[in-house]
């Protein structure tokens, strides 16, 4: 449904096609699709009804039986939902390029401030 709606209805590319290389490995352009919908669940049932379905069906994937080797089933949102938490807790880190912009940006302005890396 998600490449239906965010590729045939914009004419944009879908599954392979969108690893933005052709066949020999040369880099391609392609034509990037989206698609939002915005729906009031509460025409359908009530958000409680919602919530609790919603919930036992991501528990239920969660729960279901792994590919060999793998640890974990995720749901949508999941990876990046850890992702945010462990960097509000520990920071981002920030490449050494960008460290030397950030310093370069700080001494020219004469900012009173120090980073974590000085």
């Amino acid at each position: 449904v998600v490449e239906v709606l965010s590729a045939a209805l914009q004419d944009g590319s879908y599954l392979k096609a969108l690893g933005g290389f052709d066949k020999d490995g040369k880099k391609i352009p392609y034509p990037l699709g989206h698609f939002f919908l915005a729906i009031d669940i509460e025409h359908f049932v009530p958000m409680a009804v919602f919530k609790g379905i919603a919930g036992a069906i991501m528990r239920d994937l969660r729960n279901a039986e792994k590919a060999p080797g793998a640890e974990r089933i995720y749901t949508a949102g999941e990876k990046e939902f850890e992702a945010r938490k462990y960097r509000m807790e520990h920071g981002c880190p920030v490449p050494p390029a960008l460290q030397k912009v950030m310093t370069d940006c700080r001494e020219r302005w004469n900012l009173d401030f120090t980073y974590p890396w000085d």
